[in-house]
């Protein structure tokens, strides 16, 4: 049985909380139902310390039913904060519909979330400072209702959330991402609408555009953390929320938000346990609360703008990698370094100088490759061990030399393909490992394009059979030290599967029908075509000047 979606928040809940130990009762509790701007009532408990207030007010708003944030209220009254805790509309006893999921959260008819906020400022227990806290879902909802700008929102800790539900959550690459979506939304029993709401839209139409925070990044004017792992589900959404809206935000959000990033997935992923990663205190949640809710900003200078763990072997004692960083800004710096795909399945340094060298597969829908670790929810996510879907013939794989020195890649990490396809529409893979010196393949990153978006999300753009195109496939970001010993490896497929819908390479949507080709893909891998792997190279040890030193 795969795991609930909403035991990740727990997971993270407890992380920045710690809540187990304490009596679930501290002050007054009542249970309200809230009406929205357009009468429909949430169900909303208001729980307060005791004493007399006015209190600054933390705000949760969830679809996995407000009752279980009882350990979290009694945390939050002993610190001195009253709790309003909400289910989403049309979740257990809100009234409404829970469709489309988040929408009702946003900037535009229906804007919850700001008529939550802007009711507690006028509640007697409260002082007019209000904090939005989430993780996963909930912190998907503060990320939806920031750009609708609630006067008295004050500030906000955002985890492990999408910053534009498209390009990932729903459509990474313009591939259907069926294990996130599909469990999720049945484990916890939303309206079977939303599924078939976002299969409508498999391209990045108004729809997508009209709910994407991205777009609207500009409009936020508060501090927020963000908070994620580099093996999260939603990884790229916390670094690009952040990227945004730290620049780009209003006079209040810009130049005062951070980031923090840790070497976990959606929840804990116990295959590599890195040592030194405990949460950094100046990321604390209530660190933070207490800077924004009761201080007025003091103390912010203290946080670093950026705090990210640096990942490393984790039975290596000289390794450069497990510490945190910091940095001012993201991305860090580094120097982008290509590696090139070779005919005899080598990474090297140099481009292939092959007048017509190209790997070909057979891809076929009914048999894809099966999914193992990565950015997943539910059971098989994290850094898995990749031999037993590297053996396939449908995935060529490209391995480096032995490292002989420790190199840290932090950054965004792409790969670039010269590709056809005997097939009208097709999927190109790309997984990059860290070999270790017992031969495990561990996963760091992988992504995924369709090619008929090639060139956009918006426009599906069929393939002309036999003709060969440049693509580039996004992995995300990471931060990794590879070391002596170890090797980087990268495996070129087509599916990944149930991670992302196979393509069934018939150049119509997967999922509406059950039809299906076999296709043969090609990889280029030549003087004309010189297919590689992009990395970015923050450092590396010993330094060059040192290394030249030595060598003389």
């Amino acid at each position: 049985m795969k795991r609930a979606a909403r035991s990740i928040d727990i997971f993270w809940m407890t992380i920045l909380t710690a809540v187990a130990a304490i009596p679930a009762r501290v002050g007054a509790e009542e249970t309200v139902m809230l009406p929205m701007r357009d009468g429909v009532k949430l169900a909303t408990d208001v729980h307060l310390p005791e004493g007399d207030g006015p209190w600054p007010t933390i705000l949760v708003m969830t679809p996995y039913n407000r009752k279980g944030l009882a350990g979290f209220a009694a945390e939050t009254g002993k610190r001195g904060y009253a709790l309003v805790a909400q289910d989403f509309r049309g979740r257990f006893e809100s009234e409404g519909q829970d469709y489309p999921v988040f929408l009702s959260c946003g900037w535009g008819e229906h804007q919850d979330g700001y008529d939550t906020v802007e009711w507690i400022a006028t509640q007697s227990w409260s002082n007019g400072k209000v904090g939005g806290f989430g993780v996963s879902a909930p912190g998907i909802a503060l990320n939806m209702t920031a750009p609708s700008r609630p006067p008295h929102l004050t500030c906000c800790y955002v985890g492990v959330a999408f910053s534009s539900m498209y390009a990932q959550a729903a459509y990474q690459g313009g591939v259907f991402r069926k294990a996130l979506l599909e469990d999720w939304l049945k484990q916890n029993k939303f309206n079977p609408k939303n599924l078939e709401l976002i299969r409508a839209h498999p391209n990045y139409d108004d729809f997508w555009k009209a709910i994407d925070p991205e777009q609207v990044a500009s409009q936020v004017n508060v501090p927020t953390l963000f908070l994620g792992g580099w093996y999260d589900i939603f990884s790229a959404g916390t670094l690009q929320s952040f990227a945004t809206i730290n620049k780009q935000g209003g006079q209040n959000a810009c130049g005062r938000c951070r980031l923090v990033v840790e070497p976990y997935g959606h929840g804990r992923c116990d295959d590599l346990v890195f040592p030194n990663a405990n949460h950094p205190p100046t990321a604390d949640v209530w660190n933070w609360f207490d800077i924004w809710l009761k201080n007025d900003g003091k103390g912010i200078e203290q946080i670093p703008a950026v705090q990210y763990f640096v990942m490393g072997d984790p039975a290596d004692p000289n390794t450069h990698g497990n510490k945190w960083k910091t940095a001012d800004d993201w991305p860090v710096p580094s120097q982008m370094v290509a590696v090139y795909l070779h005919t005899d399945n080598k990474l090297r340094l140099s481009p292939s100088e092959e007048l017509f060298g190209s790997l070909s597969y057979k891809y076929d829908p009914k048999n894809p490759v099966p999914t193992i670790g990565g950015a997943n929810l539910t059971d098989t996510k994290g850094p898995k061990d990749q031999r037993p879907v590297e053996e396939r013939p449908d995935v060529l794989v490209f391995t480096s030399p032995v490292f002989d020195r420790y190199i840290e890649f932090t950054g965004q990490i792409r790969v670039k393909l010269w590709a056809s396809s005997t097939a009208p529409d097709t999927d190109f893979t790309a997984k990059l490992c860290d070999v270790y010196p017992d031969g495990r393949s561990m996963i760091v990153l992988d992504g995924i394009l369709r090619a008929s978006h090639r060139n956009s999300m918006s426009v599906s753009e069929p393939l002309e059979p036999g003709k060969i195109y440049e693509l580039e496939i996004d992995l995300w970001s990471t931060s990794l030290v590879v070391g002596p010993g170890h090797r980087l490896r990268l495996a070129i497929s087509s599916s990944n599967s149930p991670r992302f819908e196979p393509n069934p390479n018939t150049g119509r949507p997967s999922g509406v029908d059950d039809k299906t080709e076999v296709a043969t893909n090609t990889i280029y891998l030549n003087a004309k075509h010189p297919s590689h792997l992009l990395l970015p190279v923050a450092a590396h040890w010993p330094p060059a000047g040192e290394a030249q030193t030595k060598a003389k």
